[in-house]
Protein backbone atom coordinates (compact mmCIF):
# COMPACT_ATOMS: atom_id res chain seq x y z
CA UNK A 1 0.00 0.00 0.00
CA UNK A 2 1.23 3.67 -0.95
CA UNK A 3 1.54 6.15 1.93
CA UNK A 4 1.83 10.02 0.65
CA UNK A 5 3.31 11.96 3.22
CA UNK A 6 4.65 15.37 3.30
CA UNK A 7 8.14 15.85 4.07
CA UNK A 8 9.60 19.26 5.32
CA UNK A 9 13.08 19.72 5.51
CA UNK A 10 15.19 21.28 8.49
CA UNK A 11 16.85 23.96 5.93
CA UNK A 12 15.80 26.93 7.05
CA UNK A 13 14.88 29.77 4.29
CA UNK A 14 17.30 33.14 4.18
CA UNK A 15 17.08 36.58 2.24
CA UNK A 16 20.81 37.48 1.10
CA UNK A 17 21.05 41.58 1.93
CA UNK A 18 22.62 41.30 -1.68
CA UNK A 19 18.64 41.13 -2.59
CA UNK A 20 17.75 44.26 -1.65
CA UNK A 21 20.42 46.42 -3.40
CA UNK A 22 19.88 49.19 -3.87
CA UNK A 23 18.43 49.64 -0.83
CA UNK A 24 20.56 48.78 2.21
CA UNK A 25 21.53 46.08 4.65
CA UNK A 26 19.36 47.70 7.48
CA UNK A 27 16.15 47.28 4.43
CA UNK A 28 16.78 44.00 4.04
CA UNK A 29 16.34 42.98 7.78
CA UNK A 30 13.04 44.55 7.50
CA UNK A 31 11.35 42.87 4.67
CA UNK A 32 13.29 39.23 5.79
CA UNK A 33 11.29 40.28 8.98
CA UNK A 34 7.65 41.39 7.72
CA UNK A 35 7.50 38.47 4.82
CA UNK A 36 8.54 36.18 7.52
CA UNK A 37 12.05 34.76 6.09
CA UNK A 38 13.86 32.32 8.69
CA UNK A 39 16.75 34.45 8.42
CA UNK A 40 19.32 36.59 6.44
CA UNK A 41 22.42 36.16 5.00
CA UNK A 42 24.67 39.03 5.02
CA UNK A 43 26.51 40.06 2.01
CA UNK A 44 29.46 42.24 3.74
CA UNK A 45 30.10 45.03 1.13
CA UNK A 46 30.33 48.44 0.72
CA UNK A 47 27.48 49.37 3.20
CA UNK A 48 29.23 50.63 6.53
CA UNK A 49 26.35 48.62 8.37
CA UNK A 50 27.28 45.43 6.77
CA UNK A 51 30.62 45.20 8.22
CA UNK A 52 29.39 46.34 11.68
CA UNK A 53 28.96 43.30 14.01
CA UNK A 54 27.39 45.39 17.03
CA UNK A 55 25.01 47.95 14.05
CA UNK A 56 24.07 43.69 12.70
CA UNK A 57 23.54 42.26 16.33
CA UNK A 58 21.09 45.13 17.03
CA UNK A 59 19.28 44.77 13.45
CA UNK A 60 18.32 41.26 14.15
CA UNK A 61 17.26 41.87 17.93
CA UNK A 62 14.84 44.64 16.67
CA UNK A 63 13.62 42.88 13.25
CA UNK A 64 13.76 39.26 15.47
CA UNK A 65 15.36 37.86 12.11
CA UNK A 66 18.42 35.72 12.75
CA UNK A 67 21.79 36.13 10.97
CA UNK A 68 22.49 32.39 9.18
CA UNK A 69 25.19 33.08 7.25
CA UNK A 70 28.23 35.16 6.62
CA UNK A 71 28.94 36.25 2.83
CA UNK A 72 32.90 37.13 2.88
CA UNK A 73 33.68 40.23 1.01
CA UNK A 74 35.08 38.44 -2.23
CA UNK A 75 33.94 40.51 -5.33
CA UNK A 76 35.86 42.75 -7.10
CA UNK A 77 34.36 45.64 -5.24
CA UNK A 78 34.79 44.61 -1.76
CA UNK A 79 38.69 44.35 -2.10
CA UNK A 80 39.30 46.98 0.49
CA UNK A 81 36.77 45.92 2.84
CA UNK A 82 38.04 44.29 6.24
CA UNK A 83 41.79 44.84 4.65
CA UNK A 84 43.19 43.96 1.26
CA UNK A 85 44.35 40.65 2.59
CA UNK A 86 42.16 37.65 1.60
CA UNK A 87 42.99 35.73 4.73
CA UNK A 88 42.23 38.66 7.51
CA UNK A 89 38.88 39.20 4.66
CA UNK A 90 38.40 35.44 6.15
CA UNK A 91 39.11 35.50 10.05
CA UNK A 92 36.90 38.66 10.29
CA UNK A 93 33.94 36.67 8.82
CA UNK A 94 34.58 33.90 10.90
CA UNK A 95 34.50 36.07 14.30
CA UNK A 96 31.49 37.73 12.82
CA UNK A 97 29.62 34.59 12.41
CA UNK A 98 31.08 33.55 15.53
CA UNK A 99 29.55 36.22 17.52
CA UNK A 100 26.55 36.63 15.57
CA UNK A 101 25.67 33.18 15.83
CA UNK A 102 25.47 32.37 11.95
CA UNK A 103 26.64 28.76 11.20
CA UNK A 104 28.25 29.28 7.91
CA UNK A 105 30.61 32.03 6.05
CA UNK A 106 30.61 31.63 2.21
CA UNK A 107 33.06 32.00 0.32
CA UNK A 108 34.57 32.25 -3.32
CA UNK A 109 37.61 30.58 -4.77
CA UNK A 110 40.42 33.61 -4.94
CA UNK A 111 40.79 35.36 -7.99
CA UNK A 112 44.10 34.04 -10.36
CA UNK A 113 45.69 36.96 -10.02
CA UNK A 114 45.83 36.26 -5.57
CA UNK A 115 48.43 34.20 -6.39
CA UNK A 116 49.88 33.22 -3.17
CA UNK A 117 46.45 32.99 -1.78
CA UNK A 118 45.08 30.93 -4.54
CA UNK A 119 48.35 28.70 -3.94
CA UNK A 120 47.44 28.00 -0.27
CA UNK A 121 43.69 28.58 -0.28
CA UNK A 122 42.01 24.49 -0.26
CA UNK A 123 44.86 23.96 2.49
CA UNK A 124 44.26 26.79 4.62
CA UNK A 125 40.86 26.65 4.58
CA UNK A 126 41.27 23.30 5.81
CA UNK A 127 43.49 24.97 8.48
CA UNK A 128 40.69 27.42 9.66
CA UNK A 129 37.76 24.59 9.39
CA UNK A 130 39.72 22.59 12.31
CA UNK A 131 39.51 25.27 14.40
CA UNK A 132 35.96 26.81 14.64
CA UNK A 133 32.40 24.84 14.30
CA UNK A 134 31.85 27.49 11.64
CA UNK A 135 31.53 25.88 8.17
CA UNK A 136 33.12 28.17 5.35
CA UNK A 137 31.03 27.07 2.49
CA UNK A 138 33.11 27.39 -0.93
CA UNK A 139 30.60 28.36 -4.04
CA UNK A 140 30.76 27.38 -7.41
CA UNK A 141 31.81 30.21 -9.86
CA UNK A 142 31.59 30.49 -14.09
CA UNK A 143 34.32 31.35 -16.36
CA UNK A 144 33.96 35.24 -17.55
CA UNK A 145 33.26 35.88 -20.99
CA UNK A 146 33.03 38.60 -23.57
CA UNK A 147 31.90 37.91 -26.90
CA UNK A 148 33.51 34.57 -28.51
CA UNK A 149 36.20 34.76 -25.48
CA UNK A 150 36.47 33.27 -21.90
CA UNK A 151 38.89 34.37 -19.53
CA UNK A 152 39.52 31.71 -16.77
CA UNK A 153 39.10 34.16 -13.57
CA UNK A 154 39.01 31.77 -10.89
CA UNK A 155 42.02 29.59 -8.93
CA UNK A 156 42.45 26.74 -8.35
CA UNK A 157 38.76 26.05 -10.60
CA UNK A 158 35.77 27.92 -10.76
CA UNK A 159 34.50 24.55 -10.57
CA UNK A 160 35.35 23.92 -7.04
CA UNK A 161 33.78 20.45 -7.50
CA UNK A 162 37.48 19.77 -8.63
CA UNK A 163 38.69 20.60 -5.45
CA UNK A 164 38.75 19.21 -1.92
CA UNK A 165 36.87 21.37 0.28
CA UNK A 166 34.60 20.21 3.61
CA UNK A 167 31.74 21.64 2.67
CA UNK A 168 30.33 23.48 -0.90
CA UNK A 169 27.63 26.23 -1.82
CA UNK A 170 25.51 25.79 -4.87
CA UNK A 171 24.55 28.62 -6.56
CA UNK A 172 22.08 28.12 -9.19
CA UNK A 173 22.91 31.83 -11.47
CA UNK A 174 26.50 30.77 -11.17
CA UNK A 175 25.48 27.07 -13.16
CA UNK A 176 23.43 28.88 -15.45
CA UNK A 177 25.97 31.97 -16.47
CA UNK A 178 28.97 29.08 -16.52
CA UNK A 179 26.31 26.85 -18.64
CA UNK A 180 26.88 23.43 -16.06
CA UNK A 181 24.20 20.82 -14.83
CA UNK A 182 22.97 21.95 -11.76
CA UNK A 183 21.94 18.62 -10.78
CA UNK A 184 25.39 17.17 -12.01
CA UNK A 185 27.17 19.92 -10.05
CA UNK A 186 24.94 19.21 -6.76
CA UNK A 187 25.90 14.99 -7.41
CA UNK A 188 29.45 16.16 -7.62
CA UNK A 189 28.95 18.13 -4.44
CA UNK A 190 27.69 14.86 -2.27
CA UNK A 191 26.61 15.62 1.19
CA UNK A 192 29.23 17.70 1.27
CA UNK A 193 26.58 20.24 0.03
CA UNK A 194 25.74 22.56 3.33
CA UNK A 195 24.27 25.42 0.98
CA UNK A 196 21.83 26.55 -1.65
CA UNK A 197 21.98 30.50 -3.40
CA UNK A 198 18.64 30.08 -5.26
CA UNK A 199 18.38 32.20 -8.28
CA UNK A 200 17.74 31.27 -11.80
CA UNK A 201 19.08 31.92 -14.98
CA UNK A 202 19.05 32.01 -18.81
CA UNK A 203 22.49 31.10 -19.53
CA UNK A 204 23.44 34.99 -20.23
CA UNK A 205 27.19 35.75 -19.78
CA UNK A 206 26.27 37.86 -17.25
CA UNK A 207 25.70 36.57 -13.49
CA UNK A 208 21.91 36.93 -13.43
CA UNK A 209 20.15 36.12 -10.48
CA UNK A 210 16.55 36.21 -11.53
CA UNK A 211 13.75 35.44 -9.03
CA UNK A 212 13.52 31.22 -8.95
CA UNK A 213 10.96 30.70 -11.98
CA UNK A 214 11.21 32.82 -14.28
CA UNK A 215 14.57 30.97 -16.05
CA UNK A 216 15.38 27.96 -16.96
CA UNK A 217 17.35 26.12 -14.22
CA UNK A 218 15.83 23.82 -12.32
CA UNK A 219 15.22 25.38 -9.30
CA UNK A 220 11.91 23.32 -8.42
CA UNK A 221 13.80 19.95 -8.79
CA UNK A 222 16.99 21.06 -6.70
CA UNK A 223 14.42 22.07 -3.73
CA UNK A 224 12.33 18.74 -4.27
CA UNK A 225 15.53 16.98 -3.96
CA UNK A 226 16.62 18.50 -1.00
CA UNK A 227 13.76 18.45 0.47
CA UNK A 228 13.76 14.36 -0.33
CA UNK A 229 17.06 14.26 1.09
CA UNK A 230 16.37 15.59 4.69
CA UNK A 231 18.71 18.74 3.86
CA UNK A 232 19.37 20.31 6.80
CA UNK A 233 21.47 23.67 5.52
CA UNK A 234 20.31 26.86 4.53
CA UNK A 235 18.09 28.24 1.15
CA UNK A 236 19.46 31.49 0.53
CA UNK A 237 17.23 33.45 -1.61
CA UNK A 238 19.91 35.75 -3.76
CA UNK A 239 18.69 37.40 -6.44
CA UNK A 240 19.14 40.44 -8.83
CA UNK A 241 15.85 43.59 -7.91
CA UNK A 242 17.61 46.28 -9.19
CA UNK A 243 15.24 46.61 -11.70
CA UNK A 244 12.03 47.28 -9.58
CA UNK A 245 10.21 50.34 -10.32
CA UNK A 246 9.57 50.57 -6.38
CA UNK A 247 9.97 49.24 -2.95
CA UNK A 248 6.87 47.76 -3.33
CA UNK A 249 7.55 46.03 -6.61
CA UNK A 250 10.93 44.76 -5.27
CA UNK A 251 9.15 43.56 -1.98
CA UNK A 252 6.63 41.52 -4.24
CA UNK A 253 9.56 39.90 -6.02
CA UNK A 254 11.33 38.75 -2.79
CA UNK A 255 7.48 37.23 -1.32
CA UNK A 256 7.39 35.71 -4.51
CA UNK A 257 11.18 34.11 -4.16
CA UNK A 258 9.93 33.05 -0.74
CA UNK A 259 6.52 30.97 -1.66
CA UNK A 260 8.42 29.28 -4.40
CA UNK A 261 10.80 28.37 -2.36
CA UNK A 262 8.40 27.05 0.34
CA UNK A 263 6.17 25.79 -2.41
CA UNK A 264 8.92 23.16 -3.54
CA UNK A 265 10.66 22.56 -0.15
CA UNK A 266 7.09 21.11 1.39
CA UNK A 267 6.69 19.08 -1.80
CA UNK A 268 4.77 15.49 -1.50
CA UNK A 269 7.47 12.31 -1.09
CA UNK A 270 5.71 8.90 -1.51
CA UNK A 271 6.77 5.83 0.97
CA UNK A 272 5.60 2.75 -0.73
CA UNK A 273 5.58 0.22 2.37
CA UNK A 274 3.98 -3.22 1.77
CA UNK A 275 1.41 -4.22 4.65
CA UNK A 276 -0.07 -7.29 4.63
Amino acid sequence: MAESVVRVPDAKVALSTASVYPESTATAFEIAGRLGYDGVEVMVWTDPVSQDIDSLRKLSDYHQVPILAVHAPCLLITQRVWSTDPWVKLQRAQAAAEKLGASTVVVHPPFRWQRSYARDFVSGLWRMADETDVRFAVENMYPWRYRDREMLAYAPEWDVTKDDYRHFTVDLSHTSTARTGAMDMIDRMGDRLAHLHLADGRGSAKDEHLVPGRGDQPCAEVLERLALSGFDGHVVIEVNTRRAMSSAEREADLAEALAFTRLHLASAARTLTERQ
